[in-house]
């Protein structure tokens, strides 16, 4: 591991690997990462999964043997993507056991065109939770509105859980509320709140990308590409408050982890701003940042990681927000926009993903 890697693990921020492939393990791929720069786990969606199959012939032997069965493309998706995340579960064990249950985590997402509908969603997490068969699974939720019951119902049957595609302060303060509520209810039932884990991913890049793209129209460049980094500080800020409350103090004393806030699409989008700009700008204890493999080369390289730089942030994260206000950025707009936008693009994804499959099946029969 480089040395800015080592400083970033040090400082609590768990760098896991945003991207899973079927080349990926066949190759070692996965465990040299581990070994040379210090994943501790990986994060999954339906554009990973996309981009996988359409690639190279990797999946050509499941494929076949799928089609010979005659299995239809809904189940083949299940079958191909539990089988590379089984297989990254079984990758990052070691480091499942070494931490305690804290890292070795591997993401699966719920079918996106379910993120509207909770009774759907919870039984589909059942059945990925069953069929994947690890303990150091995570199932992904989206964080609609719909979605906040489903994450504390799949908790309460001890499901560990990464809720996914959160913008909105509002909102995460909801899904730590949904949290909490699971882990109540799963003490109640019986579980050991021990090995239930989750996190909760609040995207940073996106909310520059729209809010950047407001603020050309109004005329006010210089709050362009702060938003994000705003934004995530606020949500750590809020997490620190509610794991000071009482409600939180009593599951943390019948054994729960906390639920960690993880910062996804960190992937720069505009080539002027630093590669590594929300690594090294969202460093502080108890987090992850899920990194495309580009981001972590370039943190591996160059990242200068200088402690804690989000705890002493908040007033200037504040400020900031007023500012947007006075110029005119309606952040609920915004948050909304960008929830509506994420739903879309992982479903047309999904799409993408479906036809591929389809496709290939039916070569192969």
């Amino acid at each position: 591991m480089t040395e800015n890697l080592r400083k970033l693990s040090r400082e609590g921020v768990s760098i896991w690997l945003d991207d899973v492939s079927r080349e990926r393990l066949r190759s070692g791929g996965l465990e040299r990462l581990i070994e040379e720069k210090g994943v501790v786990g990986v994060t999954s969606n339906p554009t990973i999964f996309a981009n996988a199959v359409g690639k190279g012939n990797a999946y050509d032997d499941q494929l076949r043997d799928l089609a010979v069965r005659g299995v239809d493309v809904e189940e083949a998706a299940r079958a191909v993507t539990t089988y590379d995340i089984r297989w990254a579960c079984d990758v990052l064990r070691p480091v499942y056991d070494r931490t305690d249950g804290v890292d070795g985590r591997v993401s699966l997402e719920v079918d996106p065109r379910l993120a509207r509908a909770t009774e759907a969603t919870v039984a589909e997490a059942r059945a990925l939770w069953w069929q994947v068969d690890r303990p150091n699974l995570m199932i992904k939720i989206p964080a609609t509105r719909e979605g906040l019951p489903a994450i504390t119902a799949a908790l309460a049957e001890g499901i560990s859980v990464n809720v996914t595609l959160i913008f909105s302060l509002e909102r995460y303060g909801e899904v730590v509320d949904a949290y909490f509520a699971g882990l109540e209810q799963a003490k109640d039932n019986g579980h050991d709140l021990h090995r239930i884990s989750s996190v909760a991913s609040f995207f940073v890049s996106r909310v520059d990308t729209e809010i950047d793209k407001r603020l050309e129209k109004l005329g006010r460049p210089e709050l362009k590409s702060k938003a994000g980094l705003a934004n995530a500080r606020l949500a750590y800020e809020l997490y620190e408050q509610k794991t000071a409350s009482p409600r939180w103090q009593a599951l943390a004393e019948a054994g729960a982890l906390p639920q960690r806030p993880l910062w996804a699409s960190t992937g720069v989008k505009d080539p002027e701003l630093p590669d590594t700009l929300y690594v090294t700008e969202l460093v502080a204890p108890g987090t992850v940042n899920t990194l495309p493999e580009a981001t972590l080369d370039a943190a591996a390289d160059h990242a200068e990681v200088r402690g804690d730089t989000v705890t002493g942030a908040y007033p200037d994260a504040h400020a900031l927000f007023a500012a947007l206000r006075d110029a005119g950025v309606d952040y609920d707009d915004v948050v909304r926009v960008l929830e509506d936008e994420g739903v879309e693009k992982f479903e047309a994804s999904w799409k993408q993903f479906l036809d591929t499959l389809k496709g290939e099946l039916e070569d192969k029969a």
